[in-house]
C-alpha cells in the first residue's frame, strides 16, 4: 500500500494538471465569446481599484478568543443584548435629531432666499429691473454652492452624492476610507443644506441614510477616532460585524426619518443594502427606525407649533390622496404603460449619467475644477429658471392651497406664475404642489417645459462634488410628466373621477424614480408609508416592476452604475452564470507570503513593509518534509498589534517594562495579550513604519499559534468558482485559502479575484465581462 500511494498521487496530479490545461482554454474561450461587444478595458468601469480593501467579517476564533468566550457568564450575555438595543435606540433619536436639524435649517435659509427674491421681483417687475433678483439669486447660488463643493472636494469626497452606494459597499465588505467618520457626518450636513438653499436640483432625503449610518457606526464604537476620543463603551462592538449590524440600522433609520416610512427603512436596508441579514438584525432594524419616526415627529410638531400632535412623520410628506385616489381594472393597463416610460426615462437618465461620470473622472479630477463645476451646474441652474419663469405666461387665480409661495410676476392682480412657484421653493414642497394642487393649477405649457429641463438639470447635477439625494429630483420630474397624463385623461373623459392629475402624478413619480433606483418592494412600501395609504399598493407595485424590468432591458440602476464605474469589487447576490468550467486553481494568487507558527520579529518586519506584496493576511504553515502545511491564518493588523505591545517569547527575559510599580522597583511586561489588546486600536490599526523596534527585539521570535485563526476557511484547487463565491457572499470572507489534498498551501483567493468576473446585462443579452485590477 505505501509503495503504490507515491504512484496514485502522481497520476492523480498528472490527471489535474490536464484537465486544469483544458479547463483554462475553454474558459478563455467562453470570456471571450462573451466579452463580444464589450467596451475597452481602460475605460472607466472596465477595471477594479486594487486600492479597495475587504472587511473582516468572519470572527478569528483563536485562542484569545475561545479563553474570552469560556469565561462569559449569561449575565454578560444579557448584557450584550441589553446594550445592542440600548444602541439601537440612541442612533434612532440622533439619527432623528440631525435630520430636524437639516430639515429647519434649510426652511429657515430658504424662507429667507426666497423671501428676499419674492420682494424684488415684485418690486422690479415694473421698473425694468429684474436683473436684480437675478442678481441675488445668482449670488446666493455661488455662495453656498461654493461652500458646499469647497468643504466635500478638499474635506471629505467620500461625502459627494447620496452615500447610498457607499453604504451598499460598506454593507457588502468593502473598506471605503472615510465613509463612515464624524467628519463625513459634518460634510455631508453642512453641504446638503447649502446645496438645497442654493437651489441645485436635489434632495436632502437621500443622505439621511449615510448620515445615519455614520451615527450607528459611531455610537455603536463607544468612541470618535476622528476627535481622538474614546469614552470606553460598548467596547465589545469593536469589531467590523458588529460595526456592519449597526450600520444597517443606521440606514434604515435614516430612511424612515426622511419619509416617515420605519416599515419601507427596514426594506430598504435588505433591500438595496445589506449583503448579511438575521431574524434578531431585522427586529432591532425596525426598533430603530420606529424610534428615528417618533422622535422626528415629536421634534417637528412642537416646533411648528403642534406639541403632541405627531403630524409630522418624516422630511417629507406626500398628504393624504383619500379624497379622489380611485382606480379600476381598466387602469392596469395605463399603469403598466406608465411603467414602461418610467423605465425608458430612468435608462436614458443612466446612461447620460455614465457618459457624464466618465467624462468627470477622467477631466474633472482636480479639486478646484470639481468646485468651479457644481458652481456652474448651479448658476446655469438659476439661469433656467429666471428664462423658464419669464417666459411663461401661465396665470392661476390666487387661491389658498398648499403652496403658499405665490409670484405674481407678469400675472394680473389677484393672479400667479405657476411656474414661479414650482422654482420659488424648495423641491419638496414642489413635489406636493403637483400632488395635491387643483386639476387647473398647472397647464400644459409649464408641465412640458418643466419636465424636460428638471430632468437633464438633475441629471447633470447627480455626481457632482456635493452632498445631493436622488429620490426627490426624480420624484419632482415624474410627478410633472404623470400629472401630464392625467390632465390628458381628464381632458379626454371630463367629469371622471379616476382621471385625477394628482394621482397620476405619484404613479408618475414612482415610475421615474424606479426607472433610476431600480427598487420595488421598499419603494412601494416607502411611497405608501409617505402617503399615509395601503390603497395605492397594487398601482405601485405594478408601475415599479415594469420600471425595472424594462430598464434592466438597456442598462443597471444608477447606484450599481456609480459603483462599478469607481472600480469597487462588490459581490452581488449570486455567481458568475456558466463559469462552473473555472476552478480555484486559475483565480487564486500564487506564489503565497506564509508565515511560520514561530516567527523571527525580523521577518515579520520585512514582510509587512514589503512593498510587492502588501497582503492584508498570511497562512501560517509548519515546514515538513513534502512541503508547508496549513496551520492557520493570521491578519496584517494582528501582527501589527503583536509587534506594538511587544508579544515576544523572550520579553519576559531581555526586554524591560517601562513603567514603574507602586514600590518603585522595574516590572516585566507580560507578553500574552487579550481580545480588549486587539480591540483598543480598532478601526484605525497603526502601519509597520509607525512601529519603534531596537535591534534587539528584531531577533526576538513571536508565537502565532496562540492570535492566529487555527480553523481557517479554505479550499481545494478543484473547487468551482461559483463554490467559491458562495463561501464568501455567505461567511463574509476576505481571504480563502487553497490548499491540496496533502493540505499544502497552493494559493490564496480574495474578494478581487471573485469580483473581477462582471456579469453584464444589456440589450436581452447576458454575459461575463473579466475585469483587470489596476493598482490606481
Amino acid at each position: 500500500m505505501d509503495e503504490r500511494t507515491p504512484l496514485i498521487a502522481s497520476q492523480r496530479s498528472a490527471i489535474h494538471r490536464r484537465n486544469q490545461d483544458h479547463s483554462l482554454r475553454r474558459r478563455h474561450q467562453f470570456i471571450n465569446q462573451l466579452n463580444v461587444g464589450r467596451d475597452d478595458k481602460s475605460s472607466p468601469g472596465q477595471a477594479l481599484s486594487s486600492t479597495y480593501e475587504s472587511l473582516d467579517y468572519d470572527y478569528c476564533e483563536n485562542a484569545l478568543y475561545l479563553e474570552e468566550e469560556k469565561r462569559k457568564g449569561y449575565k454578560q450575555v444579557v448584557r450584550v443584548q441589553v446594550n445592542r438595543w440600548i444602541c439601537a435606540t440612541v442612533i434612532g433619536v440622533l439619527t432623528a435629531l440631525i435630520a430636524c436639524v437639516i430639515d429647519i435649517v434649510i426652511e429657515q435659509l430658504g424662507a429667507i432666499k426666497f423671501d428676499i427674491l419674492q420682494s424684488y421681483v415684485d418690486k422690479c417687475v415694473n421698473r425694468d429691473c429684474l436683473i436684480i433678483p437675478l442678481a441675488i439669486w445668482l449670488a446666493f447660488a455661488v455662495v453656498c454652492i461654493t461652500f458646499a463643493a469647497s468643504i466635500t472636494a478638499y474635506g471629505e469626497p467620500v461625502a459627494a452624492g447620496s452615500g447610498i452606494p457607499q453604504i451598499k459597499c460598506f454593507l457588502n465588505g468593502i473598506k471605503i476610507p472615510h465613509v463612515v467618520r464624524l467628519s463625513t457626518l459634518f460634510t455631508k450636513v453642512s453641504g446638503v443644506i447649502c446645496s438645497v438653499v442654493g437651489g441645485l436640483c436635489i434632495g436632502k432625503e437621500g443622505p439621511m441614510i449615510h448620515s445615519g449610518a455614520v451615527i450607528a457606526a459611531g455610537i455603536s464604537q463607544g468612541r470618535t477616532t476622528s476627535l481622538k476620543q474614546d469614552f470606553y463603551f460598548y467596547q465589545e462592538f469593536r469589531s467590523d460585524n458588529e460595526k456592519r449590524d449597526f450600520v444597517s440600522a443606521g440606514a434604515a433609520a435614516g430612511v424612515a426619518a426622511a419619509f416617515g416610512a420605519p416599515i419601507g427603512g427596514v426594506l430598504f436596508s435588505l433591500e438595496e443594502g445589506a449583503s448579511f441579514w438575521n431574524q434578531n438584525l431585522t427586529w432591532r432594524t425596525f426598533f430603530a427606525s420606529m424610534v428615528s419616526t417618533f422622535t422626528l415627529n415629536v421634534v417637528l410638531s412642537s416646533y411648528n407649533g403642534k406639541p403632541g400632535d405627531l403630524s409630522f412623520p418624516g422630511l417629507i410628506n406626500f398628504g393624504s390622496f383619500n379624497d379622489y385616489f380611485v382606480y379600476s381594472w381598466f387602469e392596469v393597463p395605463i399603469f403598466v404603460c406608465m411603467g414602461i416610460v418610467g423605465g425608458l426615462l430612468g435608462a436614458l437618465f443612466n446612461a447620460i449619467n455614465h457618459q457624464l461620470t466618465c467624462f468627470r473622472m477622467r477631466w474633472v479630477i482636480h479639486n478646484h475644477l470639481r468646485v468651479l463645476e457644481a458652481v456652474m451646474v448651479a448658476c446655469v441652474t438659476v439661469a433656467i429658471a429666471f428664462i423658464l419663469t419669464y417666459f411663461n405666461s401661465d396665470c392661476k387665480p390666487y387661491l389658498d392651497a398648499h403652496n403658499k409661495r405665490r409670484v405674481q410676476l407678469f400675472c394680473n392682480d389677484g393672479e400667479y406664475s405657476s411656474m414661479a412657484s414650482i422654482f420659488f421653493q424648495t423641491p419638496e414642497q414642489s413635489v406636493k404642489s403637483l400632488f395635491h394642487d387643483p386639476s387647473d393649477f398647472f397647464a400644459v405649457q409649464t408641465l412640458i417645459p418643466f419636465s424636460i429641463v428638471y430632468f437633464l438639470l438633475s441629471c447633470w447635477t447627480y455626481g457632482l462634488s456635493v452632498p445631493s439625494g436622488l429620490f426627490i429630483p426624480a420624484l419632482l420630474t415624474g410627478a410633472a410628466w404623470g400629472r401630464l397624463v392625467g390632465m390628458g385623461w381628464s381632458a379626454a373623459f371630463p367629469g371622471s373621477v379616476w382621471t385625477s392629475p394628482g394621482k397620476y402624478a405619484l404613479l408618475g413619480a414612482a415610475a421615474q424614480l424606479g426607472g433610476v433606483v431600480r427598487m420595488t418592494i421598499s419603494l412601494t412600501v416607502i411611497l405608501m408609508e409617505a402617503t399615509g395609504d395601503t390603497t395605492y399598493g397594487m398601482p405601485l407595485i405594478i408601475i415599479l416592476i415594469t420600471a425595472k424590468f424594462v430598464g434592466d432591458f438597456f442598462n443597471e440602476g444608477i447606484y450599481d452604475m456609480h459603483i462599478h464605474l469607481q472600480g469597487i469589487p462588490l459581490l452581488g447576490w449570486n455567481p458568475p452564470p456558466l463559469c462552473s468550467n473555472i476552478y480555484s486553481s486559475e483565480i487564486m494568487k500564487t506564489p503565497v507570503v506564509t508565515l511560520n507558527s514561530v516567527e523571527k520579529v525580523s521577518r515579520i518586519v520585512d514582510v509587512l513593509k514589503d512593498p510587492t506584496s502588501l497582503h492584508n493576511g498570511f497562512p501560517v504553515v509548519a515546514m515538513e518534509t513534502d512541503g508547508a502545511h496549513l496551520r492557520g491564518f493570521i491578519l496584517r493588523s494582528q501582527l501589527v498589534v503583536l509587534l506594538q505591545r511587544k508579544a515576544f517569547r523572550e520579553t519576559r527575559h531581555i526586554i524591560p517594562n517601562r513603567r514603574t510599580s507602586t514600590n518603585g522597583v522595574s516590572e516585566t511586561t507580560s507578553n500574552r495579550l487579550t481580545m480588549s489588546s486587539f480591540r483598543d486600536d480598532y478601526p484605525r490599526f497603526p502601519t509597520v513604519q509607525q512601529l519603534e523596534l531596537v535591534d534587539i527585539e528584531m531577533d526576538c521570535t513571536v508565537d502565532l499559534v496562540v492570535y492566529m485563526n487555527p480553523s481557517p476557511y479554505s479550499v481545494t484547487m478543484e473547487t468551482s468558482l461559483p463554490r467559491v463565491f458562495r463561501l464568501f457572499r455567505a461567511l463574509g470572507l476576505r481571504h480563502l485559502v487553497v490548499v491540496d489534498h496533502s493540505y499544502r498551501v497552493r494559493g490564496i483567493i480574495t474578494r478581487k479575484d471573485l469580483a473581477k468576473f462582471r456579469v453584464w446585462q444589456q440589450g436581452g443579452t447576458l454575459g461575463v465581462h473579466e475585469l483587470s485590477i489596476t493598482t490606481a
